[in-house]
This record gives C-alpha cells, sequence and structure tokens, in this order.
C-alpha cells in the first residue's frame, strides 16, 4: 500500500492559495471561502496549520462579512449559508470565533428558517436539507442553537427521510450521500439521532463501496474520494463503520494522490483541486489513518477544535 505525501499536499494547498490567476482559482473566485475551509482545515489535519499567515486569513475572512451578518464566497460578493458557515469554521480552527459578533451572524441565519422549519440558502429563497445542517452547525459552533426551532428543523429533515433508510435534498427526494450527511450531522448536533433507521441506513451506505474500494455517491455510479468523507462519517455517526472495507478504501484514497506535486483527485489519474484533497484527507483521519489528527463526524472539525469550542473555560 501507498504511503500519504502529506507534505506535498501541504506544498500544494499552499500554492493553489497563492496562484491568483490559475484556473482553479478563477473557477473558485465565488467560493474562494470554501475553498479556505477545505485548505485550511487539511493543514490542521496534517498538523501544519502555522504554515499560513493567520492575522492574513482572518482580516481577509472578516471583509467577506455582509451588513446582514452572513458571509459571501469572497470579498464583494452575496452572502450565502454555505460561506457563512466555511466562515466561522475556519475562524474556530484559529480558536478566533470570539472576534465575531455571534449574535449578528446568527440572527442572519435565523431569519432564513421557514415555517415549516426548513431552511433557505439566502434571501433568494432555495430550499435544501443541506442548508438545515449548516444551519444547525453553525450556530452550534457559536453556541446559538436555542435561537431557532430546533424541533421544527428536525421535523422537516425527517419529511426527507426515504424508504430506503437515505435521505434527500427536499421531501421526496432521491437518496443521495451528501444529502444524508447532511440530515445525519444535523440530528446529531441536535440529539435527535433516533429518528435514523440504523440498520437500514447503514445497509444503503455500505453498499456505495464499489471493487475498486472507493465509494460512491448513489447505486451505479462511479466512486470518488469526496464519499470517502460523506459516507464514512454517516457510518460513523450511526456506528455502521465496521461494515466496509477500510484498508480497501483506504488504498483507494492513496491512489488518488499526486505523488509529484501534491493534492488529490476525485479518482486515480484525474487533475487534483483542493475540494477532493480535502475530503480524501478528511477521510483517512476518519479511518485513523497514521498522523493524523482525528476530524469530528457531525462538525467537520478536528476533535480538538470541536473540544475546545464546548469544552474550554470561558
Amino acid at each position: 500500500m501507498g504511503e500519504l505525501a502529506a507534505d506535498k499536499h501541504v506544498k500544494y494547498i499552499i500554492s493553489v492559495e497563492k496562484k491568483k490567476d490559475s484556473f482553479e482559482s478563477v473557477v473558485m473566485e465565488h467560493l474562494r471561502l470554501n475553498g479556505a475551509y477545505w485548505g485550511l482545515t487539511t493543514l490542521d489535519i496534517l498538523g501544519k496549520l502555522d504554515a499560513v499567515d493567520e492575522e492574513d486569513v482572518i482580516s481577509w475572512i472578516l471583509k467577506c462579512q455582509d451588513e446582514s451578518g452572513g458571509f459571501a464566497g469572497n470579498i464583494g460578493h452575496d452572502p450565502h449559508v454555505l460561506y457563512t458557515l466555511s466562515a466561522v469554521q475556519v475562524l474556530a480552527l484559529f480558536d478566533k470565533v470570539d472576534i465575531l459578533d455571534a449574535d449578528k451572524v446568527s440572527n442572519y441565519i435565523v431569519g432564513l428558517q421557514n415555517e415549516d422549519g426548513s431552511f433557505s440558502g439566502d434571501i433568494w429563497g432555495e430550499v435544501d436539507t443541506r442548508f438545515s445542517y449548516i444551519a444547525i452547525c453553525c450556530l452550534s459552533i457559536l453556541q446559538r442553537l436555542d435561537k431557532i426551532n430546533v424541533d421544527k428543523a428536525v421535523e422537516y429533515i425527517v419529511s426527507c427521510k426515504n424508504l430506503d433508510g437515505g435521505f434527500g435534498c427536499t421531501p421526496g427526494g432521491e437518496s443521495h450521500s451528501g444529502q444524508i450527511f447532511c440530515c445525519v450531522g444535523a440530528l446529531a448536533i441536535a440529539g435527535a439521532l433516533h429518528h435514523v433507521d440504523k440498520d437500514l441506513l447503514g445497509w444503503w451506505l455500505c453498499e456505495r463501496q464499489v471493487k475498486s474500494g472507493g465509494l460512491n455517491g448513489r447505486p451505479e455510479k462511479l466512486p470518488d474520494v469526496c464519499y470517502s468523507w460523506w459516507v464514512l462519517s454517516s457510518l460513523i455517526m450511526i456506528d455502521r463503520v465496521h461494515w466496509i472495507n477500510k484498508d480497501k478504501l483506504v488504498k483507494f484514497i492513496l491512489d488518488c494522490q499526486d505523488m509529484e506535486n501534491g493534492g488529490i483527485s476525485d479518482r486515480p489519474d484525474d487533475a487534483v483541486d483542493v475540494f477532493h484533497t480535502y475530503f480524501g484527507v478528511a477521510g483517512l483521519s476518519l479511518l485513523e489513518y497514521p498522523g493524523l489528527k482525528p476530524i469530528d463526524p457531525a462538525y467537520a472539525l478536528p476533535v480538538d477544535v470541536v473540544n475546545r469550542i464546548f469544552f474550554s473555560k470561558k
């Protein structure tokens, strides 16, 4: 079995951040805050967060905040819950959540909860269980979860549960590994995992492992490194991770590395990107690969960061 080229991945992440004119930077312009979360969390899991200039990162993040309290994907763009969570998560990595006006940020999120308990992503009103997870996760990190109607939020997520045990983006939507992570993660944080049929969902999730050892997002699809996170974290939260072949999955992720220039791709021999590099390294962390910091499956942040948020003496 190959080894994780940790130093190469660190160099790759830092180089992407510096190449402002590259194709990757241009296509990520509108979601740079998500990219910062993927890259910086990867560095932290690898124990190399000190490779970046903390003050530069934080001052840039604060410039992405909108008057509404929400954050945009980059300076001058529109706010959205997707970027708001990334901003809060990155600040948590640096132990700087307290520089935020937590009430202002949480009021932005609270204002996006709908009558039925669902959440819109922004003022334009798209509804998706991803946004339910983001709202619950973000408010929990800010310790403001009591500002929303949690029971209604849980009720809406449960209404998106399917007969196969999985969850969709809205009621009746197809079960998908990414949505399942969002729904299971939200229910875990809200203390409502009893709504999940763990055996039925566990079976659906472990069926996502294909011959190569990789995991796919739904039946008949190709494996993709990012599902190492979405599927594994869900299996861990419902205590069914022993139902897959961990060694084969580790090998699949390691086979997706660019051993020369660093970075991880969706599947072997494809082009690498920050997104898959993060989910590959995070997946290996969940698999307890040696030398990596453990990551929390619900909050998608290193365990020591989560412990600091909830257990440090204020």
